[in-house]
């Protein structure tokens, strides 16, 4: 069944260019910050310790960002958190574009300032948009609609960090940074039309404390979505080689920034194209076997990238990457979004969202600092072969995810059957 009617939406399509907005400045925004770090400091570890910047902000706040997502206005909540990473990449591109004069050395300390307020800012995105998404979009068309927002995210993901580069060549840090301004300038914009979600009465707010905890609780009690979440928490933390790409293409493969945008962009290449593909012909059925066969791919991808010296090669490895990735983004979200409570989705997404933030921005720390063990190499071949080993534990040790089968066009008390 082709999945274009969810596209009629009027609220899907403004949270869809939202998001493509987003992530279009925000992946430009990394091309530009990782080699901007890189081309002063020539440190690969200060690469990763970017990542920590940003999880760090993003792990404590999503300690309660669900809850007042839950108990709150997510569509406020959305348009306000955007208006802030908007308002800091104007001051980002202020400073570290030149535009305002300040001393060099305060351009590194900026770019980690700046950072450290996008991770606040992204803990109440994940769990905000989570909320609408479910509000705007029925059961049967989630996997559908969430695979048409990996393609927008993945088209993003591949114009912005090419853009970048392209552009920082040719122009500078001056010129780079007015992409990033810009497109949050658009986002803000689209998701100010995003329209009043019609959300059920809450009869009692618990205190703040007692419903994180419930948030928690039902997380640990449901072994299918904390598998879903450990699964991907570890494997992307190892496998994950995204913060060393500055690094890989100046010392590995000899590219310039030209080269490092095309190396940002090739996973999103590979992505895209399998998000286009899911979103014209949607999942029907959600299935835990695949969701592991995909993220062991994504592993052998990065075992790949990390041996190769051929900037070809390492395309093409991270594009495969990207496709596995792709179909674990629509799997593991549908999964999360379809067994979560209304009245839950915020607490639940914000946990999930801690999960995502420690496999990406702590899992860039991770490369950093495991590159500056071990080398360059034979970090990513390590994560890799970990990532790996993770997922024959989850594996090993969940047979409830290896057993799942979710039908989408129809409700289940008991979404598993053997």
């Amino acid at each position: 069944m082709l999945s274009f009617d969810v596209l009629k939406i009027p609220n899907f399509r403004r949270l869809l260019f939202t998001r493509f907005f987003v992530t279009f400045a925000l992946q430009a925004q990394a091309v530009i910050v990782g080699w901007q770090i890189y081309s002063i400091t020539k440190d690969p570890f200060l690469l990763g310790l970017t990542g920590l910047a940003e999880a760090v902000p993003a792990l404590l706040c999503a300690l309660v960002s669900g809850h007042f997502v839950d108990v709150g206005n997510p569509r406020l909540i959305y348009r306000f958190c955007i208006g802030v990473l908007a308002a800091n990449t104007l001051v980002l591109a202020l400073l570290a574009g030149g535009y305002a004069d300040a001393p060099e050395a305060w351009i590194v300390p900026a770019l980690f300032v700046g950072v450290f307020i996008s991770g606040i800012a992204r803990s109440f995105v994940m769990p905000s948009a989570f909320a609408l998404l479910s509000s705007y979009v029925d059961r049967k068309d989630m996997p559908g609609a969430t695979a048409w927002l990996n393609t927008g995210f993945q088209t993003a993901a591949i114009g912005g960090p090419a853009i970048a580069g392209l552009v920082y060549a040719g122009f500078g840090p001056h010129g780079a940074w007015l992409m990033p301004t810009a497109a949050l300038v658009m986002a803000t914009v689209f998701a100010c039309t995003l329209t009043q979600i019609k959300r059920d009465p809450v009869e009692k707010r618990e205190p703040a404390i007692e419903s994180i905890k419930n948030g928690w609780r039902f997380i640990f009690k449901n072994p299918i979505i904390l598998s879903v979440m450990t699964l991907d928490m570890f494997a992307v933390l190892f496998g994950g080689a995204v913060a060393m790409l500055p690094a890989f293409a100046d010392h590995v493969l000899h590219v310039g920034p030209e080269g490092l945008g095309a190396l940002r962009a090739a996973p999103a290449v590979g992505s895209v194209v399998t998000a286009l593909c899911l979103a014209i012909w949607p999942f029907r059925y959600l299935s835990g076997r695949l969701l592991l066969f995909v993220f062991g791919g994504f592993a052998f991808s990065m075992i790949g990238f990390g041996l190769s010296t051929n900037f070809w090669l390492s395309m093409v490895f991270l594009a495969a990457s990207g496709a596995f990735d792709c179909v674990n983004v629509v799997i593991r979200t549908s999964i999360v979004q379809l067994m979560t409570p209304p009245d839950m989705k915020g607490r639940v997404s914000s946990v999930n969202s801690m999960f995502i933030i420690s496999s990406n921005e702590i899992g860039a720390f991770e490369s950093g600092l495991a590159a500056r063990l071990m080398g360059l190499v034979p970090s990513v071949v390590f994560g890799g072969v970990m990532s790996l080993l993770v997922v024959l534990g989850v594996a090993f040790f969940s047979p409830s995810l290896r057993k799942l089968v979710i039908d989408t066009h129809h409700d289940r008390d008991d979404p598993a059957k053997a």
